[in-house]
């Protein structure tokens, strides 16, 4: 934290910083180790903003510290969530929020006036690729608020590396869904649901009749633009 603190002060243009996309910040330990929350406090010392993507509810527990950021820059909260379906999430990510939780966390921060996002990746195919599970995460999304939601295709990819493991799990937990995978793409790294063009064509008019912002244009104005406009002497 002290190399950060030095990092930060010295930079003199302020700007949004992001985390979370290729890790969570909010893994177990976090509860123990309180090193985001050090961070945030830092973010707010030195006035900048913030753009965090999580599947915790432990974000909960630094909802003053965004609301401080926010005042200063910019915060914004995004979970990740593919599915309403409590149950399939449980088999999915055992180990996180469950969907119902993750919209109450968002719900929260959008009452104190924080812009929140989903992030809508991976949608398994022939798991969560239906009309009904992307209509239905819109729909819990403007329930509670939600500003955005990002989809990156309706799909997944299988890295070389995770596929076995991910194909151990089909086998565990779908029995015979191994094979369908492996039927419809191989040894692909991009794995587009076969309704992908209709679904993401349901997404978006979905979004646009809740009034919830699609466009990734859009979606980088409403993150990376600062909340209040910053004064010159000039």
């Amino acid at each position: 934290m002290v190399l950060f603190d030095s990092e930060l002060g010295r930079k003199r243009k302020k700007a949004v910083l992001t985390t979370g996309s290729m890790s969570d910040p909010y893994v177990h330990i976090e509860a123990e180790l309180r090193l985001m929350q050090k961070a945030l406090e830092l973010i707010a010392k030195h006035g900048f903003g913030i753009s965090v993507l999580t599947k915790s509810d432990l974000i909960l527990r630094d909802i003053d510290l965004y609301k401080q950021i926010d005042r200063n820059l910019k915060a914004v909260v995004s979970l990740t969530v593919t599915t309403t379906d409590d149950l399939l999430a449980a088999k999915l990510e055992p180990h996180v929020a469950r969907p119902t939780r993750r919209f109450e966390v968002l719900g929260e921060f959008a009452r104190q006036g924080i812009s929140t996002g989903i992030w809508m990746s991976p949608v398994l195919p022939f798991l969560e690729d239906t009309e009904e599970n992307v209509v239905s995460i819109v729909k819990a999304a403007a329930k509670n608020g939600v500003a955005y939601i990002q989809a990156f295709g309706i799909g997944t990819t299988m890295r070389e590396g995770s596929r076995d493991y991910f194909y151990s799990q089909l086998c565990r937990l779908f029995p015979g869904l191994k094979e369908r995978y492996q039927s419809a793409y191989g040894q692909n790294y991009i794995c587009p649901s076969p309704n992908e063009k209709k679904l993401l064509q349901l997404f978006r008019d979905a979004c646009d009749e809740f009034g919830i912002i699609h466009d990734q244009k859009s979606i980088n104005e409403l993150i990376y633009k600062p909340k209040y406009a910053q004064q010159t002497l000039f």
